[in-house]
């Protein structure tokens, strides 16, 4: 996973494959298939990976807090990787690390009172957003510094300003005070 990664911080999602893997262990491409078993599979056990960047210790007592610094560290773990967002939402990775934040995620959530569907729902959510947004500001073009054109669309006009003023941290703090509810 090292090396998968490594491809993947260097040359971005599109590069990662058996044999550019293979290319950098200096092994032939039969024995990366061999510990992987296949495409879907090399990206479910990419996906833990970088998910095992979220550190689950010294988190806040406080239920609201403590789902807010999960998520704080989930997004955290997803730019340390160039793509990471993108690997990470085109996975289903129920894999050790995947599995250790959804119960610690999950945790908070039932010790803040919510009922257990309502709590696996909003896990899901926060998740969902935070790949969404985290995706989306790995992909945005460096060069993109104006508001968007709409044209004659009056709703879009009317919030303009606030379209491109935020940023994505300030976005993200939003979305998990709204998904979260303010304390």
């Amino acid at each position: 996973m090292r090396a998968a990664l490594a491809v993947l911080d260097e040359q971005g999602a599109a590069a990662v494959s058996m044999r550019a893997i293979a290319e950098r262990l200096g092994v032939r491409m039969n024995t990366v298939l061999w510990h992987t078993k296949s495409r879907s599979r090399l990206g479910e056990l990419m996906a833990d990976a970088i998910i095992g960047g979220v550190r689950l210790d010294g988190l806040p007592e406080h239920w609201r807090e403590r789902a807010a610094e999960i998520m704080r560290r989930y997004r955290g773990a997803l730019l340390a990787h160039r793509d990471g967002a993108a690997v990470v939402a085109g996975t289903y990775a129920a894999e050790p690390a995947t599995l250790d934040v959804a119960e610690a995620l999950i945790g908070a959530l039932l010790d803040g009172g919510l009922p257990e569907r309502e709590a696996v729902w909003t896990c899901w959510s926060l998740v969902y957003f935070t790949l969404g947004l985290t995706q989306e500001e790995q992909a945005a073009p460096a060069r993109f510094t104006g508001e968007p054109e709409v044209g004659e669309r009056p709703a879009l006009r009317r919030v303009l300003p606030h379209l491109t003023a935020a940023s994505f941290g300030e976005r993200f703090e939003h979305g998990l005070a709204r998904l979260l509810g303010s304390p």
